[in-house]
């Protein structure tokens, strides 16, 4: 087995909690940079751009850079660059997401891709229309992730994966996700990180949706 020359750590859970730094953490990651192991920071977070949560985590103490932050959007923007060169996008998502997409034209008609992320209250039944529409025109359908709910101080609240999970089921296509622990986020931040899978390990916080089959 090759040694671990790359780490991938999740940050919700791992770096804080709550926006509160876990004991040892800065001085772990101090470690690990002297080490000159190749360390890259991993999240879901689907409504804040990669540069909005590094400064949120400076701000609380934490040495994180933006170009080694990795999160489901930033996975999605790599892919569409690689396999999607040119190809129009929608992207579904609240918050300042679509700075990770540079380069990438983004529209809200007539997509090439449509990508799905938090963004529960702009699925209307007119815009869930017409992203079926524009799927059974051909159109490739992405999620950030395909969480059923979530818990809030309200009380559980639908996720954006059932209405995913709809437009599977409407247009006969599934959607690739991009979110841990899925195959696609894992690629992506395998190339960013310059690593192999073997030579590389992740550290989360919650082995079924931060690791998932991939602890095998």
């Amino acid at each position: 087995m090759p040694p671990i020359r790359g780490i991938l750590l999740d940050i919700d859970g791992v770096l804080h909690v709550s926006m509160k730094p876990l004991p040892g953490v800065v001085k772990t990651l101090s470690w690990l940079e002297q080490q000159g192991y190749a360390t890259y920071f991993v999240s879901n977070t689907t409504t804040m751009a990669r540069a909005t949560l590094a400064q949120r985590l400076q701000q609380i103490g934490l040495p994180v850079s933006e170009q080694r932050i990795i999160t489901a959007p930033v996975a999605a923007a790599g892919y569409l660059r690689q396999h999607f060169a040119g190809k129009r996008c929608w992207l579904l998502t609240k918050g300042d997401t679509s700075r990770d997409f540079v380069g990438i034209e983004l529209v809200d008609k007539q997509a090439d891709v449509v990508i799905i992320g938090g963004a529960e209250e702009l699925l209307s039944y007119e815009t869930m229309n017409a992203v079926f529409r524009m799927l059974m025109d051909g159109a490739a359908l992405f999620a950030l992730h395909k969480n059923m709910y979530w818990k809030t101080t309200d009380g559980l609240q639908l996720d954006s994966g059932p209405f995913v999970r709809a437009l599977e089921i409407a247009s006969g296509q599934e959607a690739k996700v991009f979110g841990k622990p899925a195959p696609a986020f894992f690629q992506q931040s395998l190339q960013a990180i310059g690593r192999t899978a073997n030579e590389t390990v992740m550290v989360g916080d919650d082995i079924e949706n931060d690791i998932g089959e991939h602890r095998k």
